[in-house]
């Protein structure tokens, strides 16, 4: 089954694409800052999780989506992960122009089918 980290300081935004994304058979995993979510991505085993795409949103406290996102590109078995940055300020793009790992932009609020649609693709690109 894959799996998938969402990470957003937003406990509804979290709480509905989990359901989303489970409805669809995918396991979810949590995070409400960038924080927490490098915590878990950097955890020694067997605590580690290596999910197969991110859903990231951007301005979080205690460490941002951008912040967390650069810290990933460092990190060779991370770097890979294909990030779908989820803002509700599209001008953020700029920032994210010469990375990598990013995906697509998902802009909030959004559509749910199509938010689902870019994770699985997401997913499916890693394969």
């Amino acid at each position: 089954m894959a799996k998938v980290l969402v990470v957003d300081d937003e406990k509804d935004v979290v709480y509905l694409i989990k359901v989303l994304l489970e409805r669809e058979k995918l396991e979810v995993l949590e995070a409400y800052n960038g924080l927490e979510a490098y915590n878990k991505l950097t955890a020694k085993e067997p605590l580690r999780i290596l999910p197969d795409a991110i859903v990231l949103d951007i301005m979080m406290p205690e460490m941002d989506g951008y912040t967390l996102q650069s810290k990933l590109q460092e990190i060779d078995e991370l770097s890979n992960i294909p990030i779908v940055i989820l803002t509700a300020k599209g001008q953020m793009k700029d920032l994210f122009e010469l990375a990598s790992n990013i995906f697509a932009f998902v802009e909030k609020p959004f559509e749910p089918k199509n938010l689902v649609k870019i994770v699985k693709d997401a997913i499916a690109s890693k394969k």
